[in-house]
């Protein structure tokens, strides 16, 4: 596999971070591992076969670990790493941003 190269600290987290649905799994397991039934009802919008692509995606950037607990009926979890959470963290200054400028961003007109 080719290493990548990035321009900068921005065009390398927005690599891992891309896309409209990686930052809303990071929120929703914010706050502690989540079952994929509860994380594909916390994610509105997103479908089974996403979430699958999104999480499979995730856990090989080392963002998100997925816990396999062999039990009948079988369960399992997935939750942040510490590299996950730093993203995270990270990311709620661009999310208070988003909140206090929301009307504005919903009123702009689409191309």
């Amino acid at each position: 596999m080719k290493k990548q190269t990035y321009s900068c600290g921005l065009d390398a987290a927005v690599d891992v971070v891309g896309g409209k649905w990686k930052a809303l799994i990071l929120w929703a397991l914010h706050y502690g591992a989540l079952r994929f039934g509860e994380l594909n009802r916390r994610v509105s919008g997103i479908s089974e076969k996403m979430l699958i692509q999104q999480l499979r995606e995730m856990e090989s950037y080392g963002l998100v670990h997925r816990e396999v607990y062999h039990q009948v009926p079988p369960k399992v979890e997935y939750s942040l790493t510490e590299f996950g959470h730093s993203l995270n963290t990270a990311l709620i200054p661009l999310g208070e941003w988003g909140e206090i400028h929301m009307e504005t961003i919903e009123a702009l007109p689409r191309p």
